[in-house]
């Protein structure tokens, strides 16, 4: 299993990663990641092939309307995400970081974008996305969100095992 994280991975955190279950930590630096934005700035990421994760595309969305979330992600940018090889991350840490009723809100769009990601067939990763060791939480606490948040037993290990398609590794 393999957890991300927004640090720098140091021994420490490898050691700490290990003993929570992870086979490897990798940190932002390491995989080319974007952080979800406004409707427009997600399909400027998604329409960018070289990107491999849009994490967290729910976070800063306005207000939803009275029939409907606004959760960062719609068909037409599920499309274009499978197109492009892009995954589609859920980070544990933005859970961390609300409270009360911001915090069903995510949950609610989290089980949305679960949804469309899959009926389009769009992989997802599931990570801690720690921003210090304190953050960080284990494989099988990764996979109870990831139950959460609405994906089934399969969908969630294969979030925790996520790998970069082969189209896209980069020869630094």
């Amino acid at each position: 299993m393999i957890d991300i994280v927004q640090c720098v991975v140091t021994e420490k955190i490898k050691g700490h990663g290990k003993a929570l279950g992870f086979s490897k930590v990798i940190s932002k630096p390491d995989v080319l990641i974007k952080e979800g934005g406004t409707d427009a700035q997600n399909r400027a990421f998604v329409s960018d092939p070289s990107i491999d994760i849009l994490m967290n595309p729910e976070l800063k969305q306005t207000k939803d309307t009275v029939h409907q979330r606004r959760s960062g992600l719609n068909h037409v940018l599920a499309k274009l995400a499978k197109r492009h090889h892009l995954a589609i991350g859920f980070g544990f840490a933005s859970l961390l970081h609300t409270k009360d009723v911001a915090r069903a809100q995510i949950l609610g769009r989290m089980r949305q974008n679960v949804r469309i990601c899959r009926q389009f067939k769009v992989p997802m990763v599931v990570c801690s996305y720690a921003s210090n060791i304190k953050e960080l939480r284990g494989a099988k606490d990764l996979l109870s969100f990831a139950r959460l948040i609405g994906m089934n037993g399969s969908e969630a290990k294969q979030a925790l095992h996520w790998k970069r398609p082969l189209k896209k590794i980069r020869i630094a």
